[in-house]
């Protein structure tokens, strides 16, 4: 079953199983104008509406008890155009579908997320980014927005239009679905390139000692570091003359499929059934993989497989505020007695002028917790919670977090902003959820 697949009796729910509902009606709109009728219809109706994409996030930010929009026959390219550098795509389009047809166009993205199942709104909805010294999140790529609004009507919006349409393109790069329901999207696009990937395992407190000068040094920078350890495995990614080296099928499958995935699920799985053996398999996975150097085109450089479940907790600090909160996190689970089996993920974004975006107005970096799918995760995630929000952390809109809006509107100087355009495009709240009720306020 896909991760937007209804159960039975049509309840949706999330890939990481964590969040369901049970909508009155599902709608599948198969251009702007259906999509535009649906939400008249549940307007009339007095339901609430949401769209959803593939149910990557673990917040319930897309659950609704009332209309559920689901955009997958709103897919694929409208347009590219060479001369601007840039690609209309369908808000339903996957990333997968979108990344391989730019390849074949000779195109690219910049940057990107380490998964590409998402569709292109879901993504930059909720703020999905990869890593990146000059490069941000796929929302901070975005050069032109279209957008069906409470009361049906169509709105388009881009940096070079009027100062309402400025206001609106500041904010619904991430808007949460909280403004509308995003029906196209025009990204910014460059000639396909390759890039260099260096993966290396490293000891943290060299990773934490030199984190700036790796960050400063390589256009994209990421380590994953393994809890009951002190080691990391680093990957940089860099633009590179070629020639293409692919990983080659053997290793990659080993490497990716085997250790990463295939292995990786039956360690999780011993670990949830014995949590005692989580330190010693930690000390073992930390080691399995080794060091290795490839040059592909970026998707498949910045991508990989996820097919182990898991539940994620990530946060933004301030990137200067990185290596004093990763040592509180490593004291944290080294005292607490707690069994962390799934590696701590951290990345980094240059400050954006997205309203909501988790890297707005500051250069950042992200540190990520997960827990493997069906394993107590909320002692975990409240101790890391408590360490991030103390360095005025921003939590991920799609990943698990408990902050609500008055915490947010202390850590969003452009909380404000926000929420007044909110207020004029959907008065009525028409896109209201619980979650969206929590953290931007009734």
């Amino acid at each position: 079953m896909s991760s937007t697949a209804s159960g039975k009796n049509g309840t949706w729910r999330n890939w990481g199983g964590n969040v369901s509902a049970r909508p009155v009606r599902q709608v599948a709109p198969a251009s702007v104008e259906e999509l535009t009728a649906a939400v008249r219809r549940a307007r009339e109706d007095g339901l609430k509406v949401k769209a959803v994409g593939t149910g990557h996030s673990f917040t319930s930010i897309a659950a609704t008890d009332g209309v559920l929009i689901r955009p997958q026959l709103l897919t694929g390219i409208r347009g590219i155009d060479r001369e601007s550098m840039t690609v209309t795509v369908e808000a339903g389009t996957p990333l997968k579908r979108l990344n391989a047809a730019l390849a074949r166009e000779g195109l690219s993205l910049a940057n990107m997320g380490d998964i590409m199942e998402q569709t292109v709104s879901g993504a930059v909805s909720t703020g999905t980014h990869g890593t990146g010294r000059e490069s941000g999140s796929i929302a901070a790529q975005i050069r032109g927005l279209e957008l069906v609004t409470a009361d049906g009507s169509v709105l388009t919006c881009s940096a070079e239009g009027t100062e309402e349409e400025r206001a609106l393109f500041a904010a619904a790069r991430i808007g949460l679905g909280a403004l509308g329901i995003v029906t196209a999207i025009t990204l910014a696009v460059e000639p396909l390139f390759l890039l260099t990937a260096r993966e290396e395992p490293m000891p943290l407190d060299r990773v934490l000692a030199e984190f700036d000068q790796l960050w400063a040094e390589n256009e994209h920078f990421e380590f994953y570091w393994f809890p009951h350890t002190d080691s990391t495995n680093t990957k940089r990614n860099n633009r590179s003359a070629g020639p293409e080296r692919p990983v080659g099928r053997l290793a990659g499958w080993f490497e990716d499929e085997f250790l990463s995935n295939g292995v990786f699920q039956a360690v999780q799985w011993a670990g949830r059934a014995v949590p005692a053996t989580v330190p010693g398999i930690a000390q073992i996975s930390s080691r399995a993989l080794s060091a290795r150097t490839y040059t592909d085109i970026p998707f498949k450089v910045f991508t990989s497989p996820r097919r182990v479940r898991f539940v994620e907790m990530e946060y933004a600090v301030p990137r200067a505020a990185l290596v004093e909160t990763l040592r509180e996190l490593r004291t944290m689970v080294d005292r607490s007695g707690l069994r962390v089996s799934f590696p701590v993920e951290v990345r980094t974004a240059p400050a954006d002028d997205i309203t909501l975006s988790t890297a707005s107005g500051r250069d950042s970096a992200y540190i990520a917790v997960h827990m493997f799918r069906g394993t107590p995760y909320q002692a975990y995630f409240t101790a890391a919670e408590r360490i991030f929000t103390a360095h005025e952390g921003r939590p991920h809109w799609g990943k698990v977090h408990t902050r609500d809006a008055e915490y947010l509107s202390r850590v969003y100087p452009r909380f404000g902003e926000f929420t007044a355009l909110r207020d004029r495009l959907d008065p009525e709240r028409l896109f209201q959820n619980d979650y969206l009720r929590r953290v931007l306020g009734a």
